[in-house]
């Protein structure tokens, strides 16, 4: 019998408010342990909790990105479980009447378009961390710091649309995006400001009915996301297939075995006996500032993709990854712009103009970025410097391999091209005598190799051309060098 998946993703996003959901505490990460906390987010007796009308507005944003309805009146629910991290006892969180629902976004694999479902969009606050025997004189114990209760959150709950690893990890990253893009949430799962659960359950190819689910836990990467839902829906199937039943159980996923394991029973919404939270007026958002909201939305990335591909002629790829954040795009279109506005050699050749400045910065630019843990905003070679490197190799001034050299060294001491490549000696020589010379030397040096390319061993044509680079210190123009190479061979 063959099976189909059911998937449904349930992501908490942290909002990059200064202070929490409900009181005046810092957000910021990293701080002593238990050293952001008051009375209203420790849930002492005789607090009231007050709003963060910045963490309305950030989520009534993600919504409008995500095709949502808004409803004007929206309530805040208790959500009621008891664990060492929730100093209340109790999750202010929404329920019945969420802020937002009924929203989607469009995510592509294998080149095939897909419509995920939202089902909604609601707020709550963030529960605490538990830290367990973090080290040997700790063994045994556990601690909990509360910096992180009250911070504010949205969950994103998505329709059971999703039906591989592959489209959950699309839409992982797709929401991310949009979550970066708003700057809104900084999107890092590894800090746990971006956490993913996954429903995971399998049924009959052709079967309408669902199959019993299992809640997926402690994920905190895109890689281990797609691994957890493969081995989920291996570990279903054999199951079935066994003759056993799916238990609806909450599973927490061990990255370093690649399994899941079973960690508790799966709570159903009346386990948490919701109800309207009494200390906190209905929300109500009239449509007046929604318009307003909406004025701020940026370009989102899914809209700048396939703009890019159609102003720029970039293959898909390339659009894909020069947007993955909005410094990178604007870096990048930036550059686009300073090179075509100088009278860009490339609209006559083979690669356009954007196409060059898209192969420097998926190139270098990122490699050296990657290379140092740095965001692009922090790049000490600015769009104006690439593109004087750029216009260096267009005039012959130097040869790509050189420039690339000279473009680590901007990296690495901000200093300008020329100057890099004036103090270095790193102007390409085009002085077709000199060539001759180097060209010469090299044939006369090897004349068993001369005798062999002469004899049809037309492969040997790369061996002198490296043999004269280097004879040349790799300074030699490629092009004059082949031109005068291929005549001094042909004699």
């Amino acid at each position: 019998m063959k099976y189909e998946a059911v998937i449904g993703l349930e992501i908490h996003a942290q909002l990059l408010t200064s202070s929490k959901a409900f009181c005046g505490c810092s957000t910021k990460f990293g701080a002593e342990a238990n050293t952001q906390v008051c009375p209203v987010c420790l849930g002492m007796p005789g607090t009231l909790p007050v709003l963060n009308k910045k963490a309305v507005e950030f989520a009534v944003k993600m919504a409008l990105a995500t095709h949502c309805k808004i409803n004007n009146k929206s309530i805040f629910a208790r959500k009621n479980y008891f664990y060492p991290d929730l100093p209340k006892g109790y999750q202010i969180s929404q329920y019945n009447e969420p802020l937002t629902q009924k929203g989607y976004i469009d995510i592509e694999v294998t080149g095939e378009k897909k419509r995920i479902g939202i089902t909604r969009i609601h707020m709550e606050e963030d529960a605490g961390k538990l830290l367990h025997g973090e080290t040997l004189e700790d063994e045994g114990f556990s601690f909990v710091d509360l910096n992180r209760a009250g911070v504010p959150l949205i969950e994103i709950v998505s329709e059971p649309d999703i039906r591989t690893a592959e489209e959950a990890v699309e839409y992982l990253k797709a929401l991310r995006d949009i979550l970066v893009y708003l700057e809104i949430c900084d999107g890092n799962m590894e800090e746990g400001s971006f956490r993913c659960d996954a429903n995971v359950s399998i049924r009959p190819k052709g079967q309408k009915e669902f199959g019993t689910k299992a809640e997926l836990k402690n994920i905190n990467s895109f890689r281990f996301v797609q691994k957890a839902i493969e081995y989920e829906i291996k570990r279903q199937i054999e199951v079935v297939e066994d003759g056993g039943k799916i238990v609806q159980e909450t599973r927490l996923f061990d990255s370093d075995k690649g399994i899941t394991v079973s960690m508790r029973s799966k709570e159903e919404a009346h386990d948490y006996r919701y109800f309207p939270e009494p200390d906190l007026l209905p929300l109500m958002v009239d449509e007046a500032w929604i318009e307003e909201i909406k004025g701020t939305l940026p370009e989102l990335p899914a809209e700048k993709r396939e703009r890019f591909v159609r102003e720029y002629g970039i293959p898909s790829y390339d659009a894909g990854v020069l947007t993955a954040t909005r410094e990178l795009a604007n870096y990048y279109e930036e550059s686009v712009r300073k090179y075509e506005g100088q009278g860009a050699r490339g609209k006559g050749q083979e690669i356009s103009p954007p196409k060059v400045v898209s192969n420097w910065v998926m190139g270098e630019l990122l490699r050296l970025l990657k290379e140092d843990n740095r965001d692009v905003k922090d790049c000490p070679v600015n769009p104006e410097k690439l593109v004087k490197l750029i216009r260096m190799v267009d005039a012959g001034a130097v040869n790509l391999k050189t420039a690339k050299e000279v473009f680590e060294e901007v990296y690495k001491t901000g200093k300008e091209p020329d100057a890099i490549v004036k103090e270095k000696g790193l102007v390409q020589v085009s002085d077709e005598g000199t060539i001759i010379k180097a060209i010469d030397e090299v044939i006369n040096a090897n004349p068993k190799e001369l005798a062999d390319y002469k004899a049809g061993k037309e492969k040997l044509f790369g061996f002198f051309v490296g043999q004269a680079m280097k004879a040349t210190k790799g300074q030699a123009n490629p092009q004059v060098l082949n031109k005068l190479l291929k005549e001094r061979l042909g004699k």
